[in-house]
């Protein structure tokens, strides 16, 4: 037996069964494999169209994502400008509301000062009416104390009083 140049019976043999197994591994090996190899295929496909419509909905999302994110700073700097505008009415309506009281206020202090002032001059002239009464009360005493005086003082008043009468005739007429 040779190991470099084998028999004939050998080759034929081996190549009978060479045939034999590859017309099986043809009918049925191949296919599989062939069929395995292309459901592969297609599954690898169809995740590389997943991932890139993947790609394409996150690209979508993050412009959405920066669209709502300059929406809402666009809204937040208007609500911070809002809130400004509304604190200064309010602090200007406060103002004058804080003005109007204090006006109010001080010309009711205005009023109350010139009602006690005239309460006060008033019971002045009272106090010095009721005194001047006193002090002429008691110099009138001191006066007419003597009958003669008393005369006298009548006698003078009757002069004025009917002096003061023709006075007042003479306009009259």
């Amino acid at each position: 037996m040779n190991l470099l140049l084998p028999d004939s019976g050998l080759i034929f043999w081996m190549t009978i069964i060479f045939a034999i197994v590859f017309f099986v591994l043809a009918k049925f090996g191949f296919p599989m494999i062939t069929g395995m190899v292309e459901k592969r295929k297609t599954r690898i496909e169809e995740a590389i169209e997943a991932a890139r419509k993947a790609e394409e909905a996150i690209a979508h999302l993050n412009q959405e994502h920066e669209r709502l994110i300059t929406q809402t700073r666009e809204q937040q700097a208007q609500l911070k400008k809002d809130a400004a505008a509304e604190r200064d009415r309010m602090i200007a309506l406060a103002r004058e509301q804080a003005r109007v009281e204090a006006q109010k206020i001080m010309d009711e202090a205005k009023a109350r000062i010139a009602e006690e002032k005239e309460d006060a001059l008033r019971d002045m002239r009272r106090e010095v009416s009721v005194l001047s009464l006193a002090i002429a009360e008691q110099i009138l005493r001191k006066e007419l104390k003597s009958d003669k005086s008393q005369k006298e003082l009548v006698d003078k008043l009757v002069d004025e009083l009917s002096g003061s009468l023709s006075d007042n005739t003479d306009v009259v007429s």
